[in-house]
């Protein structure tokens, strides 16, 4: 067997309580284990075991199994009927049988020899208040990702004399275009109308910038955008249209003109908030050069954006009131951290108890870009942008050598990094304001409406970026921030685009099993590039998602009403086809 193929701990994604009752449990091993069963139960089942008493567990077999690039993934889900539970493995290969312990292997032999200490897999209390809790709505969320200046001017324009006039292409970040958040409001019944249900807004307290990822002023919303009156008004009225709200918070650094920073540039070390940064040299502090010299921490060695000591205990504070502030004046529904994985893990942790006490479901999204573990346990966030699984599509749709079972282990090791409860409320998107948009980046409309197929019928929350419904383009940062082409709306190509959306969005919101995180890749086609999982929901319904990445039209087997689909005609899905129908039972 390969012994080192095989993992598993009492913590983490490997084993957790999914709520009172339930324990899921998961093992990897190598691919020479063909069959796994488990041994458990409670450890005081046959006494407290300080004599000749023997603890044998119930045996399961364990029979779901997802396929990684090196290894199996095996989860099985137990009810400990006392809330404890002691257990190990029992692994099969072809020709061997070993029994899996916490301190190793051992074969059966050795496993039943009298007087052995086994030392058992143990989770010794599944704790209530220990539970990773996510909101439930979440799941049945669909965002829509806006960037303030470039999305819509309110009926009653502010006259700015440094707002240019809106227009299609290219555009700059020294550019401001006079978005505000009346425009949004007043294109609520637009969003509802798509099916949105909630709305992801960029930063919009008082900064510099037209991003405004400097922040002047955490307790003032940007001028430019409007009033709190009018923030106030944008959520009540998005709220009666059934959309939810999330804000961006940029905790990690500010920007050059907060007050506090410009305390320190004015008194030094004997400022006040001379510890609410990380200052290393108070004789350069003033230059205007990038930060790699090391006089002071700031995100990506940018001078204008100080980064803020989030150990210290005044910056909690400070920061925690600001937050709920957003909560009892606006009503917000969910925070998203910038550089949420630079923010300390303490901070965090007080922040969520203090929050929840005032929102029980509010929804805390942290900005990381890699395996965020280590904020997922409950404690911190809810869960993260999904950009791994954003960049693993986009590669399989880039790189044309790579077979479908590459795909089916991409999206397997995705949704095994994490708990259940994560990857149910997942923040998963194909594009943002810190990427290049999806139409540019393949410049398809088949492809691009191939991955808004996966993107819908993921575990988690799909977010797309405004414009996507019109296949907006634009390239990197600054040019994925383009004006939202409103002038363009009601061309005919717009309308089937908009309406093609529409029908993305209501299958999502329709279908359970959509929603669901049950899913797997039967192989049912021997097309290398062709995309097959079936989504599963809790009562059995199957869903079936074929995307044709392949550079032949494939013979697509009856069965099933199509729910979505392109280039599929007479049981032939075309090259970059898409096909989504229910799987007949």
């Amino acid at each position: 067997m390969e012994f080192t193929g095989v993992y598993h701990k009492t913590s983490e994604q490997m084993s957790y309580p999914l709520n009172e009752n339930e324990l899921i449990i998961n093992l990897k091993t190598g691919y020479d284990v063909e069959r796994v069963f488990i041994h458990y139960g409670d450890p005081f089942e046959t006494g407290i075991l300080g004599g000749n008493e023997k603890w044998i567990g119930k045996r399961e077999e364990i029979c779901f199994k997802k396929r990684l690039k090196h290894q199996l993934w095996w989860t099985t889900t137990l009810e400990p009927k006392y809330k404890r539970c002691k257990y190990y493995f029992e692994l099969h290969t072809k020709d061997e049988v070993w029994n899996f312990f916490e301190d190793g292997f051992l074969t059966e032999e050795q496993t039943e020899m009298d007087g052995r200490m086994l030392q058992c897999f143990t989770v010794p209390w599944m704790n209530s208040a220990d539970v990773n809790e996510t909101p439930s709505w979440v799941n049945e969320t669909v965002w829509y990702q806006i960037f303030p200046d470039r999305f819509c001017r309110g009926a009653e324009i502010k006259e700015e004399a440094d707002v240019l006039p809106w227009r299609s292409g290219e555009v700059t970040n020294e550019e401001r275009f006079g978005g505000d958040l009346n425009g949004i409001r007043e294109r609520l019944p637009y969003l509802e109308n798509l099916g949105i249900t909630g709305i992801y807004l960029n930063p919009i307290m008082e900064a510099e910038s037209n991003h405004k990822y400097d922040t002047t002023n955490y307790t003032k919303i940007d001028p430019h955008f409007g009033t709190e009156e009018e923030f106030a008004a944008l959520v009540k009225e998005a709220h009666e249209h059934g959309i939810r709200i999330m804000v961006d918070a940029v905790f990690n650094h500010c920007g050059r003109k907060f007050a506090p920073w410009q305390d320190i540039l004015e008194k030094g070390k004997d400022s006040e908030y001379a510890n609410w940064f990380m200052v290393h040299d108070w004789e350069q502090l003033g230059k205007r050069a990038d930060t790699r010299d090391g006089r002071f921490y700031s995100f990506a060695f940018t001078d204008g954006m100080p980064k803020l000591n989030t150990n210290n205990t005044e910056v909690m504070d400070y920061f925690g009131k600001i937050c709920e502030d957003w909560i009892e004046k606006f009503d917000i529904d969910g925070i998203r951290f910038d550089v949420g994985n630079e923010i300390s893990h303490t901070f965090l942790k007080q922040l969520r108890n203090r929050l929840r006490k005032k929102k029980a479901d509010l929804y805390l999204l942290g900005e990381i870009w890699h395996n965020a573990s280590q904020w997922l346990y409950g404690d911190e966030y809810d869960a993260v942008m999904n950009y791994p699984l954003m960049s693993g599509i986009h590669d399989f749709f880039l790189d044309k050598e790579m077979e479908k079972v590459e795909f089916e282990y991409m999206v397997n090791h995705c949704y095994t990094m994490y708990m259940q409860q994560n990857n149910n409320v997942m923040f998963n998107l194909l594009d943002s304001h810190d990427t290049q948009r999806l139409m540019s980046r393949f410049n398809d409309l088949d492809k691009f409406y191939q991955q808004l197929a996966i993107l819908f019928t993921m575990p988690g929350s799909p977010c797309i970026y405004y414009g996507t419904e019109i296949a907006m383009e634009g390239g990197f940062d600054p040019d994925c921030r383009r004006c939202m082409s409103w002038g363009e709306l009601e061309t005919e190509e717009n309308r089937g685009k908009i309406s093609i959306m529409k029908t993305l969005i209501s299958m999502r919101k329709n279908e359970a099993a959509c929603k669901s995180l049950y899913f797997h890749f039967p192989e049912e086609y021997a097309a290398d590039r062709l995309i097959e999982y079936i989504k599963l929901d809790d009562a059995g319904n199957q869903l079936e998602v074929l995307l044709n990445c392949s550079e032949k039209t494939v013979d697509i087997k009856d069965g099933g009403e199509v729910l979505f689909a392109r280039q599929f005609e007479n049981g032939q899905l075309g090259v970059n086809g898409t096909l989504i129908r229910r799987k007949e039972r």
